[in-house]
């Protein structure tokens, strides 16, 4: 037997053994831990989650009308997803997907209600449980923050399932810490996990940042107030990659839950959407 042939059957028996051990409760299968929910979508196209026409395929939640939206915080305007901002919620899809490089293309609207700090709204992926599970307002799920300042942080949130438990989101990340003490994500960095203790910050965060509207960072790669910035989402497997503008500012492994819905943040400031798209993932 050749070599090429002999690994082949070790593999095999590997396997076999690995399903007994399974099957009698001796070991728990490995997958399981960062597999996705199996009705979970995985794109073999483009997906457009958003048609420009209508809201068909969304869902809407608001902390205080729940899945009514008597305000019409989320509708369509000259084919572009308008989020005015009047409450806190999100705008989803009705699906799960995993596997999948998610764009989304937006840009700030002039509403801000008088408020003094930055624009603030967010991409909720691998989004999992009931609706308001988080504190009533998400779900649970792992952001990408868009707030001015902060595009391409990632921050996990934690909720409660239909029964009160609490649902377990993570990530494990490389990180160093900058001037401010505050973990960003660097390769050369020590893994840390986040279970929703703190913001992980992106690469080349401004520690001398000021949070307040329409400043900017030194480093900041988001588009002036005003303009469209691209964000790119990648999720392959159990690892999310982060990028803006074709800049790449923050990556995730260890990733859990591995898939679920994908939602848009309406948190107190104007936004418009044109692009809400899944594109699958490059062989």
């Amino acid at each position: 037997m050749n070599h090429s042939a002999l690994r082949d059957t070790r593999a095999v028996c590997n396997r076999i053994v690995l399903c007994a051990l399974v099957t009698l409760g001796c070991v728990q299968p490995v997958c399981a831990l960062n597999e996705p929910a199996t009705d979970a979508v995985q794109p073999r196209e483009v997906i457009p989650l958003f048609n420009g026409h209508d809201l068909a395929g969304l869902t809407t939640w608001l902390k205080d009308t729940k899945r009514e939206d008597p305000r019409h915080v989320f509708e369509v305007t000259e084919g572009m997803l308008h989020i005015s901002g009047d409450g806190n919620g999100y705008i989803g899809t009705e699906k799960a997907y995993r596997d999948y490089r998610l764009i989304v293309e937006y840009k700030w609207g002039k509403r801000t209600d008088g408020r003094k700090y930055v624009r603030n709204s967010g991409i909720l992926l691998h989004a999992t449980g009931p609706d308001g599970g988080a504190g009533g307002v998400w779900m649970s799920s792992i952001e990408c923050q868009l707030a001015q300042g902060c595009v391409g942080d990632m921050i996990v949130i934690r909720g409660k399932d239909e029964g009160g438990a609490t649902i377990p989101v993570r990530l494990t990340t490389p990180v160093i810490l900058g001037p401010d003490k505050r973990p960003r994500w660097n390769e050369a960095g020590k893994p840390r996990e986040f279970t929703g203790d703190r913001q992980l910050w992106w690469s080349r965060h401004d520690p001398d940042f000021q949070e307040l509207l329409d400043t900017r960072g030194k480093d900041d790669v988001e588009s002036p107030t005003g303009e469209w910035t691209r964000v790119e989402c990648v999720c392959d497997r159990d690892r999310i990659s982060i990028r803006v503008n074709g800049h790449e500012v923050n990556a995730a492994r260890a990733v859990h839950p591995a898939g679920g819905k994908l939602l848009l943040q309406s948190e107190g400031f104007e936004l418009f959407v044109r692009r809400f798209e899944l594109h699958p993932l490059k062989p």
